[in-house]
């Protein structure tokens, strides 16, 4: 491959990368719309919490993290995957994602908080029922 085709290639994924929302993203506001519809109400990334969950519910002292596959790294989903070039870069970039995400959720449980991680893929495909989930994980009072 020639040095024009990479960096072209390197300038088409730089744009797509950029591209990419970490807040209000589609499956974030699926989630944010049913909780709503159940009643819930919530605060949004909060700052003075570990990883600035994307939802939270503090009369529950519960927190939901809606992941992105790729980003996040969901084993054995299709949406996981790792692009070919650069491969030690994202590599690195991926277990520095996966490493401050266990220790952020350590932190949240050491302080008493409940957690939920909804995958982006299960949105999408309609694989879960987040309100069965809800119902389930967010105990009304």
């Amino acid at each position: 491959m020639s040095s024009e085709v990479i960096h072209e290639v390197s300038e088409q994924r730089s744009r797509n990368m950029s591209a990419i929302k970490s807040k209000n993203t589609k499956p974030e506001i699926k989630v944010r719309k049913v909780l709503h519809s159940m009643g819930y109400r919530f605060r949004l990334h909060s700052k003075n919490l570990p990883g600035s969950p994307d939802i939270v519910l503090p009369k529950y002292k519960t927190v939901i993290f809606v992941h992105g596959c790729f980003w996040h790294r969901h084993q054995n989903c299709k949406y996981a995957s790792t692009p070919k070039t650069r491969q030690e870069f994202w590599n690195k970039k991926f277990n520095e994602n996966i490493n401050r995400d266990k220790i952020n959720q350590e932190n949240l449980s050491s302080k008493g908080w409940k957690i939920i991680i909804i995958w982006e893929c299960e949105i999408r495909n309609k694989k879960i029922n987040l309100e069965q989930i809800f119902k389930k994980f967010i105990k009304k009072r």
